[in-house]
């Protein structure tokens, strides 16, 4: 069976989820909306996600689902291996955790809508915006570095990936995009690169996607 996820190439929540389909080994068809161009607003995608945000992800004959930490536990239920979640109750919370530190506390802070919204209302030029968003990116990735502190492995938590290791692959890539400088985060870097060594999250890279901008 083929999933379709509808997302945008320069989008860490579809980034996400991608990552999380190659790791399960899922079939799925990525269709394109183009947020830079205002795709989300049009009447066939609202139809399927009002909020008119990516990702969303569709089965044969089922609702769309929406919201990218959603769709991963989806897929965990369903899909259970291999596992994006460790065993015990207490580990579980932990990965849990750590991935809501970057997709609640702060990329919600520095998407489009709110980098628009704090142009177009609030007034803030391109610097005052670029510093609202380094802030935050750099509050949360200190404290998930701080989390790092007593991990010597190649992951987050335990032998291998998790939802916290997609969580923090797609906030530093995003933040490396932008040109933020992530080298004092010592130990996100080394799980970030090892990650990106392995075939499910280098090829959900958002320079590897087909609707990304190719090199002049």
């Amino acid at each position: 069976m083929t999933m379709d996820l509808y997302g945008f190439w320069r989008s860490l929540a579809t980034f996400r989820v991608r990552i999380a389909l190659n790791l399960k080994g899922l079939d799925y068809r990525e269709h394109p909306i183009d947020l830079f161009k205002g795709e989300q607003h049009e009447a066939s995608f609202r139809a399927i996600n009002p909020m008119t945000a990516v990702p969303a992800l569709v089965e044969p004959g089922q609702p769309p689902l929406t919201q990218s930490m959603a769709i991963m536990e989806y897929l965990e239920e369903v899909y259970p291996d291999p596992p994006l979640l460790p065993a015990s109750p207490r580990a579980r919370a932990h990965v849990r955790a750590m991935a809501m530190l970057l997709v609640s506390d702060a990329h919600p802070l520095t998407v489009p809508r709110v980098r628009n919204y704090l142009s177009d209302v609030v007034g803030l030029d391109e610097p005052a915006r670029m510093a609202w968003i380094t802030h935050w990116s750099r509050a949360a990735l200190g404290a998930f570095e701080q989390q790092l502190a007593t991990s010597a492995g190649p992951f987050c938590a335990g032998p291998s990936p998790t939802i916290a290791d997609i969580c923090l692959v797609t906030q530093m890539v995003g933040a490396r995009l932008t040109g933020f400088d992530t080298s004092q985060f010592h130990a996100c870097n080394r799980i970030v690169d090892h990650c990106l060594e392995l075939e499910a999250f280098a090829r959900a890279h958002p320079l590897k996607q087909q609707d990304a901008p190719r090199p002049r």
